[in-house]
């Protein structure tokens, strides 16, 4: 018991003192999750968008897939990422391998589908109510995209957080793809793994605490966005 209260009082000094070595990893992840989420969400709201808008063949087929791709196992993912930027692999070229760059797209490929997913139940019902009005004044497919995706723009921030808690929270495929390599690659979570497999319990739990206290606000967000959603104060 002794060494567990030396450990979390040594965590929350380094929490407190702003370690190097903490905020330096803190910033890194953020960096990287905030640049794919940020990717992801150009590629995911205006794919929701046409899915809720346009009609076409297998269209619901294409949904049942894009739910289950929510599902695809971060491992997988990683693996596969590594099998494409590998030197023997068809993107090897570009040494993208082990950088920043190569968890960024491993991110990228596993928040689409939940973000996309997200924002389609949403703008879906959107439309549902902006069907009539947008065909009658003859609109054009994009400006119907624009016209969901601006109003329904909390909701699709609220499918945003839901990815950035994903990914911000990822280590399987992270420490494939980046390596977990000191002060290039070492994220939170591959950090966390790191310290509590050395023995470093009181950086281990600090790197933890920022963690969940990330976690928790992304979803007290997410709360307080749906609460005032429905109680109509947008």
């Amino acid at each position: 018991m002794s060494d567990l209260l030396n450990g979390l009082s040594q965590a929350f000094w380094l929490v407190v003192t702003l370690d190097p070595d903490l905020v330096e990893i803190t910033l890194r992840s953020l960096r990287v999750t905030l640049t794919a989420l940020l990717v992801a969400s150009l590629i995911a709201l205006p794919y929701a968008a046409l899915l809720a808008v346009r009609r076409f063949r297998f269209r619901r087929t294409t949904i049942a897939v894009l739910n289950a791709l929510m599902g695809l196992p971060p491992v997988v993912v990683g693996l596969i990422v590594y099998i494409l930027l590998s030197r023997s692999g068809p993107f090897g070229v570009f040494g993208l391998l082990f950088t920043p760059t190569a968890m960024i797209i491993a991110q990228v490929i596993i928040i689409v589908p939940l973000i996309a997913s997200i924002a389609h139940q949403s703008l879906r019902e959107l439309w549902s109510d902006y069907h009539d009005l947008l065909i009658s004044m003859n609109t054009t497919q994009s400006q119907r995209i624009r016209a969901i995706l601006w109003d329904g723009r909390r909701a699709l921030l609220t499918a945003s957080l839901a990815g950035f808690g994903r990914a911000i929270g990822e280590v399987g495929a992270i420490m494939i793809v980046g390596g977990n390599i000191d002060h290039v690659t070492r994220v939170l979570t591959t950090a966390i793994a790191l310290e509590t497999g050395k023995g470093d319990f009181a950086l281990a739990l600090a790197l933890g605490f920022v963690l969940i206290a990330m976690a928790i606000a992304v979803n007290m967000t997410i709360h307080w966005l749906t609460q005032t959603e429905q109680e109509g104060r947008w």
